[in-house]
């Protein structure tokens, strides 16, 4: 005996049998430094996978909360893309039209005897939630977006979508939603998270960074104190969790980048076909770009126009008015004033370009020269790497290091000194010094005086290369302005 009042599309016990995608890492490649994002959201997904999830209620219901810019929307749009093969195929609802009382009811249609009801397709429909879902998977994606912007009505009318999997519409009939994932993105309490990041008073030193475990238990604090005090707590219990995005450091933001250029490198080789040509951009144009596209207070938000202004709409000139030949290399490199790129195109006999950082290092640790080499490698970075001081300033004076590692203890010279002789050679070189004792104060006080940080060993390797980052960042920062 069938039950009648049973929405229909209720959620079936068993999915596919073909392998399912690895989440992780396909989500891993695709946002950029939100690793608890990602460690929170797969398991709902693969038991989704399994047939395993509650009946009766979505398959999971998330709130993303953090700065602006940090990839809430975009962590959506990349699940979509990794379930359904297209960030196109997600249901989502702009909270910021719901802002009047009377605008909520556009969600779920007008009831019958109002003027129009007939004329006014919901919203939130099960053939709009059909339709965001693929051959591939029948899970739909729906995102909320700036849920705080919508009028109060708004997160009632959702208490029993979240709690049973069910929203009756305005003509009576029923929307099921166990097979669908909701996400509420919000920017509660983005300015107080951004005052804590970057202090502009109190008792944090400036120029200190607050230590990351810290940091992401401040920031959750002031998530929850901005979600209680919007959201009633029936409502608040209903989400299955409440997601605290951190701020971007310089190494997400290089990453996110080298995604931008990806992106635009198959944007070209998909419209021009035969036509296509190939885009390498310097590292220090890369430097460039991110110091203007990127910011504590907006995140990378700004980085896609920054590349459409200085990158995509030259490049545009140079094909419309077939200034490219098919196949050929565009080098993107900064102009002489230091103000914007100048775009040229390479000749055949023309070396490589420096596209990532060429790093000296210095240590006589054989073992962790190969280490580092080969870590560095992987990121696309060059490394130099010299057992004493005499080659280091070789190796300096030949290839023009962008940032130095040095080691205090050297055979022929102190690292500290070494790294004087490199600074006065390149006044702008980022130098970092590492050491497994302690300095001398006087040797302390170099370092502070010429802004030489200096790293303890042993460290991880994932520590000196955010380090590096975070140097050539500010370099690039400082000489920017």
């Amino acid at each position: 005996m069938t039950d009648r009042n049973k929405p229909t599309g209720s959620r079936p016990r068993k999915q596919s049998s073909e392998p399912a995608v690895d989440l992780t890492s396909v989500l891993s490649s695709k946002v950029v430094g939100q690793p608890n994002v990602i460690d929170a959201i797969v398991p709902y997904i693969e038991m989704f996978q399994a047939g395993l999830s509650p009946e009766n209620r979505p398959v999971g219901v998330f709130l993303l909360l953090g700065p602006t810019g940090t990839g809430k929307t975009r962590t959506v749009e990349a699940l979509a893309e990794a379930i359904h093969g297209s960030a196109k195929n997600l249901l989502k609802i702009d909270c910021g039209e719901f802002q009047m009382e009377h605008e909520v009811a556009k969600l779920i249609g007008a009831p019958p005897g109002y003027l129009g009801h007939r004329e006014t397709q919901p919203m939130l429909s099960q053939q709009k939630l059909t339709a965001v879902t693929s051959e591939r998977s029948p899970l739909s994606l729906v995102l909320f977006d700036e849920i705080e912007k919508a009028a109060p009505s708004l997160t009632r009318l959702l208490l029993g979508m979240l709690d049973r999997g069910v929203l009756r519409l305005g003509d009576n009939s029923v929307v099921n939603f166990e097979r669908s994932v909701v996400f509420l993105t919000s920017n509660l309490g983005a300015r107080e998270m951004l005052r804590e990041i970057s202090p502009d008073f109190g008792f944090q030193p400036a120029g200190k960074p607050i230590p990351k475990e810290e940091l992401t238990g401040k920031l959750q604090n002031i998530a929850m104190v901005a979600v209680r005090k919007k959201f009633s707590p029936e409502f608040v219990n209903r989400i299955d969790h409440v997601i605290t995005y951190q701020p971007l450091d310089a190494g997400s933001f290089d990453a996110i980048l080298n995604h931008e250029i990806a992106a635009l490198q198959d944007h070209v080789n998909t419209r021009l076909g035969p036509r296509c040509f190939n885009i390498e951009v310097l590292f220090e144009t890369r430097q460039w770009i991110i110091a203007k596209g990127t910011s504590p207070e907006y995140g990378a938000r700004e980085l896609k126009r920054v590349i459409h202004k200085h990158l995509t709409q030259p490049l545009a000139t140079l094909v419309a008015k077939n200034l490219v030949e098919p196949g050929s290399k565009v080098i993107v490199d900064l102009a002489k004033d230091g103000e914007s790129l100048e775009l040229r195109i390479a000749g055949d006999s023309e070396a490589a370009v420096n596209t990532h950082p060429t790093v000296l290092l210095v240590d006589d640790n054989h073992d962790l020269l190969k280490f580092l080499e080969r870590l560095m490698a992987e990121s696309g970075w060059r490394l130099l790497a010299a057992e004493t001081a005499a080659a280091a300033k070789k190796l300096a004076a030949k290839h023009k290091p962008n940032a130095a590692l040095i080691d205090y203890m050297l055979p022929d010279q102190n690292g500290v000194e070494l790294a004087q002789f490199l600074r006065r050679s390149q006044p702008k070189l980022p130098v970092i010094v590492m050491t497994g004792s302690m300095l001398a104060p006087e040797e302390e006080a170099l370092c502070e005086e010429y802004d030489f940080p200096v790293i303890r060993k042993p460290f991880l390797a994932v520590d000196v290369m955010n380090q590096i980052r975070t140097r050539l960042a500010a370099s690039r920062a400082a000489a920017g302005r």
